[in-house]
């Protein structure tokens, strides 16, 4: 079987790479570029705890030792301080933690953990210096042909365009890509310098010494490690040119405004133009061949932040290529890509294309609309924080996969559909792990809350009660699956049994053991059974390029 080709060698890619390689797919990443990023301060990305967990399991890396955890959230409009909010200490336990904290790094820092990660995978190939300019795609596989210094013919079974806005995949496909270009501008001023808010981020609205552009002026801080900030301010809609000396004058009229009057020492490192747009494509799949990251989708405006969307692209796409890369297509899996992801992100752009009138609209409207004003805050705080229709992390309940109404289900805390919470579990072979420490390896979960297990060696449980009946309905399950035990998960009764997909989304919760419940949820997770992954026919395969 050829190797999974991916065009595109940023974050979502080499996350692609990655994730495929936990599950014995082989691929090759064609890099644009020399193989390395040069260092842009002014270039960050902020990560919710679901993207910043997948990442710290496939890299190893602990990526608040080289990005930063902001202690707490501040909204200000003029002089006065909307909304305060404290994070919780990110070395808590996951399972306790109700307010957990962004993670701001800079994206050169993320690239080179993931790049760092890849040394020495056998099942990966970087190739540097290759830009695509053909695809010949065919039932039985996809021909890429790369021009440069390397140019060649490559053959992969699949390809995944994650090459960016202007994605060469997507336009050799002919998909085409709606939407509105420059919805926000911002100037981008990275400094090291010390602030009251040691730890904070920032949103200031209408600053009292700005009066000029939307609303008045809003400007935002963002701490990175070492003492360094980004700072952002919103540009007027109208495109002029940001010079130095105007990036210049906003620091230190920013910095005084923050400072009572006095602009405080600061070394200038790094600046930048930040421009925003909006924009989904119609297609994420033809064939073979599949675009994920910012070749699918652009957002960014109010907040929200496009790359752990892309990371969560390349999270459900790569556990649904394992099987069909293994054992032959299945259709039905791989359409639910599409369907899936596609559906949230449209739904996080709708929500913020909606939000956008109010927020920037001149004060004739604000004047109208009662409380606008700590409406505003909270919807900014949303997209900034990561919560609410604009910054959420979507749900999948939707879903093709979705089984629909079971007999012995279950309500717990987690919807079907939704990401579950990282609890600690008893694996196999009696050790003690995390839950999300066991995604991304190409099994289902099946997770018994057992109360009491804890505190028991495996060998004294593994074998009583209802483990016995538990354990041979796994074994019959149409797909590899994985036994955990957990003493406790939030709103689950004793012995509950979760069903979990491999990117960590829970498919059911049932009372109980019940193999029926179980096997057809699991046959429903993996598309259903007709061509399933684990029945491979060549008549599958034969299909795979017709689309």
């Amino acid at each position: 079987m050829d190797p999974v080709i991916i065009v595109g060698a940023g974050p979502v890619g080499l996350t692609l790479a990655l994730a495929l390689a936990r599950q014995e797919v082989p691929s090759v990443v064609l890099d644009e570029g020399p193989g390395k990023d040069e260092p842009r301060l002014a270039r960050t990305v902020v990560l919710r705890e679901d993207t910043t967990a997948l990442i710290e399991r496939l890299t190893g890396v602990p990526l608040g030792e080289v990005g930063a955890h902001w202690a707490g959230w501040r909204s200000m409009r003029r002089k006065q301080v909307m909304r305060e909010v404290t994070f919780d200490d990110t070395t808590e336990a996951p399972e306790s933690l109700t307010n957990p904290a962004p993670l701001h790094i800079a994206q050169h820092v993320l690239t080179n953990a993931l790049r760092t990660a890849l040394v020495g995978e056998p099942l990966v190939k970087v190739v540097v210096d290759s830009r695509l300019d053909a695809l010949e795609q065919e039932p039985s596989g996809v021909t890429a042909h790369t021009r440069g210094p390397k140019g060649t013919w490559w053959r992969g079974s699949y390809v995944i365009g994650c090459d960016g806005p202007r994605s060469t995949v997507r336009k050799l496909m002919d998909i085409r890509f709606p939407g509105r270009t420059a919805v926000e501008r911002h100037a981008v001023a990275a400094l090291r310098v010390e602030l009251p808010w040691k730890g904070q981020a920032l949103l200031h609205r209408m600053p009292p010494w700005r009066t000029s552009g939307p609303s008045g002026g809003e400007v935002t801080g963002r701490p990175l490690p070492e003492g360094v900030w980004r700072l952002d301010w919103l540009l007027p809609p109208v495109k002029d040119l940001v010079t130095p000396e105007l990036l210049v004058a906003h620091v230190r009229e920013t910095l005084a405004g923050w400072s009572d009057g006095s602009t405080p020492p600061y070394e200038l490192l790094d600046t930048g133009v930040h421009t925003v747009h909006h924009r989904l494509a119609r297609r994420w799949r033809v064939g073979r061949v599949f675009i994920a990251g910012d070749a699918a989708h652009c957002l960014g405006t109010l907040g929200t932040h496009g790359l752990d969307e892309g990371l969560r692209d390349a999270d459900n796409l790569a556990w649904k290529l394992a099987p069909s890369w293994h054992h032959g297509t299945h259709e039905a899996l791989l359409d639910s890509y599409q369907a899936e992801r596609r559906a949230v992100v449209a739904a996080r752009l709708r929500a913020a294309d909606q939000a956008l009138p109010l927020l920037r609209a001149g004060g004739a409207l604000r004047s109208y609309v009662r409380g606008s004003s700590r409406g505003q805050d909270a919807l900014l705080m949303d997209g900034h924080l990561g919560q609410g229709a604009i910054g959420a992390p979507g749900s999948y309940a939707a879903s093709p996969l979705a089984p629909g109404r079971l007999e012995g289900e279950v309500p717990v805390d987690t919807p079907p559909g939704a990401a579950v919470v990282d609890v600690r579990v008893t694996a196999e072979d009696g050790s003690f792990v995390r839950l999300r420490d066991r995604l991304g390896r190409g099994a289902l979960l099946v997770l018994l809350i057992a109360p009491g297990t804890g505190v028991w060696e495996r060998k004294h449980w593994a074998t009583a009660g209802i483990m016995p009946r538990l354990a041979a309905a796994v074994t019959a399950l149409p797909y590899r699956a994985e036994l955990l035990v957990a003493e406790s998960y939030p709103g689950a009764a004793a012995h509950s049994v979760l069903l979990v997909r491999p990117d960590g989304h829970l498919v059911t919760a049932l009372s109980g053991v019940r193999p029926a419940d179980l096997y057809t949820a699991a046959e429903a997770a993996l598309g259903g059974p007709a061509g399933g992954p684990v029945k491979a026919t060549e008549e599958a395969g034969a299909t795979a390029g017709s689309r």
